[in-house]
């Protein structure tokens, strides 16, 4: 018999004290965005973390059973909510993507980012495992991931949208869909990105240009990225130093405390900083596919593996957004950049993962779960 009360043993202690770390780091970094004000980025960063922590380990107390048999009415009820956004959506910053309950502004595309794995998910764990080759195993699937992701991109929100088609993809990769459909699949987007580039609005036209060629507009539509890449190689190996950031301290650097946090990390916490951080995410990926490894369960491998290559997307997008490697589209940085839908649906997949492991812990130690 163990001495230590059993609700402590079976609390996630490495990978909480491991998003808590991040997340204060994340912090003292919105603290130096503001200039050495808590107030409003710091505060608020913390007091959400703290709920949203609350909020991961209540689901991860939800029995696996239950995700799977409400992941398609998930599935259905956003959806409607998508098309709710269409009709009387709010509009802000040319986008149309929330809708106004009265006590705060619902953003349904953000939810679809896990949602759409356990729909996608569910299907594939429901299939029997000889038509996993057959036309069945595919068009039911680009049916559920193309009905979003069409409604996302016209509000528009490309990042959203490129987000929900990468985690559904995602998991049809790991169902085991023959290699030479993704293969043919990406020709085929190759070969017709000039006919979509020109059904792009006007803005994100401009977004893939700069991309391609930042210095052609460096004080307009380039002045993100060379200031972001100004900020990263200032700081060197070690940085600046705490609060003494010049890029984002002086507002040379747009959007330095969400899309662009990284940039203003960078500059004061230098190379070794950044190193440090990723590694910190990496720890993170590696918990969530050891979960997925773990679990003898379809639903729940597919699911945990899912989730952890969403949290990935986040990472690595936004990584490369802000080195100059991928377009502007719009990803913010998990535990980093201020705002709460981000870190909202990366502490739903956290919270999710968890109730996987926990049940893992229950079916290897039945004993202990009575």
């Amino acid at each position: 018999m163990s001495i230590i009360p059993q609700p402590i043993t079976q609390f996630p202690w490495r990978v909480m004290a491991l998003l808590l770390a991040i997340a204060v780091f994340g912090t003292l970094v919105l603290y130096s965005a503001a200039g050495g004000s808590i107030f409003p980025w710091a505060t608020n960063q913390a007091v959400r973390f703290c709920i949203f922590s609350a909020m991961a380990l209540v689901l991860s107390r939800i029995p696996l059973e239950i995700f799977a048999r409400f992941a398609f009415p998930a599935y259905g009820a956003i959806l409607v909510a998508l098309f709710l956004v269409e009709l009387i959506g709010g509009v802000a910053g040319g986008s149309q993507r929330w809708i106004n309950l009265g006590f705060m502004q619902l953003q349904p595309s953000e939810f679809m980012k896990p949602v759409i794995v356990l729909a996608v998910a569910q299907f594939y764990a429901r299939l029997p495992v000889g038509e996993i080759r057959s036309w069945n195993a595919i068009w039911p699937v680009l049916l559920l991931i193309g009905m979003p992701w069409s409604l996302v991109l016209i509000q528009p929100d490309l990042g959203t949208a490129t987000m929900i088609l990468a985690g559904g993809v995602t998991v049809m990769f790991l169902a085991g869909l023959p290699l030479r459909l993704f293969i043919g699949s990406g020709l085929t987007v190759a070969a017709i990105v000039p006919i979509a580039f020109s059904f792009l609005h006007d803005y994100q036209k401009k977004r893939v240009l700069i991309f391609l060629d930042p210095e052609s507009d460096p004080l307009g539509a380039g002045y993100h990225i060379s200031q972001s890449k100004i900020a990263i190689g200032s700081g060197g190996i070690w940085g600046k130093g705490f609060l003494q950031g010049s890029q984002s301290h002086l507002d040379y650097l747009p959007e330095g405390h969400t899309d662009f946090v990284f940039a203003t990390m960078a500059e004061e916490w230098g190379m070794a900083g950044g190193l440090l951080l990723i590694g910190a995410f990496m720890l993170l990926f590696r918990w969530g596919l050891r979960v997925a490894m773990r679990t003898n369960d379809r639903f729940a491998r597919l699911v945990a593996a899912g989730l952890t290559t969403t949290i990935f997307f986040y990472v690595a997008i936004n990584l490369m957004m802000v080195m100059g490697l991928a377009p502007v589209v719009g990803i913010p940085l998990p535990f980093m950049s201020y705002g709460g839908s981000s870190m909202l649906t990366v502490m739903l997949c956290v919270g999710i993962i968890m109730a996987i492991d926990r049940s893992n812990s229950r079916a290897n130690n039945p004993r202990n779960w009575g």
